[in-house]
């Protein structure tokens, strides 16, 4: 066991063998709808990536950026070198993959339409459909700032790309103020996405 959680790669590759396993205990039972079981694998997906780009998120915002100033500055280089560059490819990726996943559930189920247009697109407005598109519209504007705002900026904060003091700090202040907006989506984005399922039964 200690070889498997010793290694990440082998660690992840373990998760999806017992997710496999519970896949094929599923089939077992004779519940298999291949309909159904791709809209799951949708949700699945979008729900994996969601944790990837929320939970990085979160980190960045409640845990790295409060305790900046209490790592000495010897040992901030470390952060900005390694451990955040690190994080940022995995932070922008999962936005991405949150953003396709939630498009190809939206398109699986047959609501794209309707969500997009926040529930206004049918003969009468629905307020599931209302609730799921304004989560939608959320996390869009969340992955707008990832990938055209917080990224380019911590570029230039992280020194990946050429820039001078005054412009880091800049650009750093930048970064952090739309990852905070960010922190604040999130928290109004999870409630309708949870809601549109839960309170509205939209699948």
């Amino acid at each position: 066991m200690g070889a498997i959680l010793e290694n990440l790669t082998r660690t992840v590759i373990a998760g999806f063998v017992l997710a496999v396993l519970l896949f094929l205990m599923y089939m077992g039972y004779g519940d298999m709808n291949n309909s159904e079981f791709g809209k799951y694998l949708w949700r699945w997906a979008h729900v994996l990536s969601g944790v990837m780009w929320i939970g990085i998120l979160w980190y960045f915002n409640f845990v790295q950026i409060p305790n900046m100033g209490n790592i000495p500055d010897e040992q901030k280089p470390a952060i900005g070198k390694v451990i955040a560059p690190a994080a940022l490819f995995w932070f922008r990726w999962g936005a991405m993959l949150t953003i396709i996943t939630g498009l190809g559930l939206a398109m699986a189920n047959g609501y794209i339409v309707e969500a997009i247009s926040i529930g206004l697109a049918g003969t009468e407005p629905d307020n599931g459909h209302r609730m799921i598109g304004i989560g939608m519209w959320l996390g869009a504007i969340m992955w707008f700032n990832v990938w055209f705002i917080i990224w380019p900026n911590q570029k230039r904060a992280l020194g990946i790309v050429d820039a001078d003091a005054d412009s880091k700090a800049a650009s750093a202040r930048t970064a952090m103020l739309f990852s905070r907006t960010n922190t604040l989506l999130s928290i109004p984005m999870l409630f309708a996405m949870v809601a549109a399922q839960n309170l509205y039964s939209v699948s």
